[in-house]
């Protein structure tokens, strides 16, 4: 029979290796949250459905909720579930108390952590954290006064954001709701997108889409005629993951792409899964963006001003009244503008008599 080494001997030898995997367990507990795996995108978007429940209770069913996946990407990885985001808009202040308390009451049941979100303007935001990982983003909007009072209102979107930071930043600045629509694939689209949250804006994204006699100028991120509803959903995934809190989309050209219903019968599939709007800058007079998305159930508006297709002060102020007078006469009005220098400082001069004359207000209250 052959002899192992002596008990003492086995000892000495397992005991440094018990330490070494003790101090192993140690460090991957400390970098990993005690050893818990992160939650499911659908552990996620089910506990985001409880806290969406509760809060329509609360508010005794008068508050508009939607759900909207929050998407990122992590290294070189394919865009996943970073959270889901929760948008609560209540007509009054009322119920505002009850609502927060029983999602907290909601988020407790979750195990859920609250951590605060920056403010916006008449907005309460705040995030909820499992595990040590954001999982929800809740927004509680509530109607002022003012947005009850039956003035016409107006919607100013700036389109084409991403590329300019400085632009960006100086739009910011200024006291009134803007809604940005943001390009994928700019060197500061995501930079700029958490900025404008940041600062109480609202983020769209501006979607490239295919437009008449582009067929030699085809790129990589852009809608085109002939996608597969897959192939749509995985751009616009892509798409979203670089532009972080987008709550709906409009159409970045798309002259061709916006007269094809079968694209945009796939786009709106997508958009009311993932709870976006949707506004069609109507590009061209074929377009079937916006009854396409009416059917499909995606709520959605029409924009009626292009602000500086003629890029001087003059035209652009000239526009700007246009807009308003639209908005008087139909209650309503959505005008599109650019970061141009002629724009912003247009804007910057005339916001302050505009805001006289309507009520300047972000894109998601005039869609429907």
């Amino acid at each position: 029979m052959v002899s192992g080494p002596p008990k003492e001997t086995i000892r000495w030898i397992c005991f440094p290796r018990c330490v070494t995997l003790i101090l192993l367990c140690v460090a991957l507990t400390t970098l990993f949250g005690c050893g818990t795996k992160s939650p499911s995108p659908a552990q996620i978007n089910s506990i985001a459905q409880d806290l969406a429940a509760a809060a329509q209770s609360a508010a005794g069913g008068h508050a508009e909720i939607s759900i909207r996946p929050e998407m990122g990407r992590f290294g070189n990885r394919k865009p996943s579930l970073v959270a889901d985001d929760i948008f609560i808009a209540l007509p009054d202040a009322k119920n505002l108390s009850a609502v927060e308390q029983v999602i907290e009451q909601a988020a407790a049941r979750h195990h859920l952590k609250r951590t605060s979100a920056p403010a916006g303007r008449n907005i309460i935001r705040f995030d909820y954290s499992l595990n040590g990982r954001r999982t929800h983003s809740i927004e509680i909007a509530v109607a002022s006064a003012e947005q009850n009072s039956g003035r016409p209102r107006l919607a100013i979107i700036i389109d084409d954001i991403g590329s300019d930071k400085s632009a960006a930043e100086t739009l910011l600045r200024l006291p009134y709701p803007l809604t940005l629509s943001v390009l994928p694939a700019q060197v500061h689209s995501t930079e700029i997108a958490d900025e404008a949250y940041r600062c109480g804006d609202q983020v769209m994204l501006h979607l490239p889409m295919e437009f008449e006699g582009n067929k030699a100028k085809a790129e990589p991120v852009e809608l085109r005629v002939g996608m597969s509803p897959a192939q749509v959903q995985s751009l616009l995934q892509e798409m979203l993951s670089e532009v972080p809190h987008v709550v709906g989309v409009n159409n970045h050209e798309g002259s061709l792409a916006t007269a094809q219903p079968q694209l945009m019968a796939a786009l709106m599939s997508d958009l009311r899964q993932r709870g976006l709007f949707f506004i069609d800058s109507r590009t061209t007079a074929n377009t079937v963006a916006f009854s396409t998305a009416e059917k499909a159930g995606v709520p959605a508006a029409s924009r009626k001003v292009f602000l500086d297709d003629v890029e001087t002060r003059a035209a652009i102020l000239h526009q700007l009244d246009l807009a308003a007078l639209d908005a008087a006469q139909h209650g309503s009005a959505i005008a599109i503008g650019h970061p141009h220098p002629a724009t912003i400082a247009a804007l910057k001069e005339d916001l302050p008599r505009l805001n006289s004359r309507v009520q300047l207000v972000f894109a998601s209250s005039l869609v429907h």
